[in-house]
């Protein structure tokens, strides 16, 4: 059931929604992938201006929620981050550790929770997975574009549930 009396919610992924990520890409191209390389260097990721913009837009109606695919082991680079470029205040929810499940299953998940007792507004990810499945299951996307797409990262999104 939804709580008609609070703010509805606007959903943000960060990877290529709001952070750009390609300066860290290459990490992801070498065998074995380098994933403590490729989170590590995220504080380095330059905001991607078109999100900024539609977040700070949507927080002017909506509670902002963060969600990412990102593990729980980044969650003050993470925080530090969203608040080194002035990115509105909102819940982050974050990968477990060992969650190695698809991005498409663990942010779906967590956006049926968050549905249970909030109007989810819209839902603002690159992932085109993601996104299918959020459409399929009622949810309103914008699909982030505003990055260059990444093979290596579709990739890991989809087959190591990494991000």
């Amino acid at each position: 059931m939804t709580d008609s009396r609070g703010r509805p919610v606007g959903v943000f992924d960060l990877d290529n929604t709001l952070a750009d990520t390609a300066h860290r890409q290459h990490f992801l191209t070498v065998r074995p992938r380098d994933w403590n390389g490729f989170f590590a260097a995220a504080p380095a990721d330059p905001p991607l201006a078109e999100g900024v913009a539609l977040v700070r837009e949507t927080a002017r109606e909506c509670e902002i929620v963060y969600l990412t695919g990102r593990p729980e082991r980044c969650r003050r680079d993470t925080l530090d981050w969203l608040a080194a470029h002035g990115l509105p205040e909102g819940r982050v929810h974050m990968r477990r550790d060992a969650d190695r499940r698809p991005a498409r299953f663990t942010k779906l998940e967590i956006l049926r929770r968050l549905a249970r007792d909030r109007e989810v507004r819209v839902l603002v990810d690159d992932d085109e997975l993601v996104c299918d499945d959020a459409e399929r299951a009622g949810f309103t996307v914008v699909r982030a574009r505003w990055a260059a797409e990444s093979a290596a990262l579709r990739d890991a999104q989809e087959r190591e549930g990494r991000t």
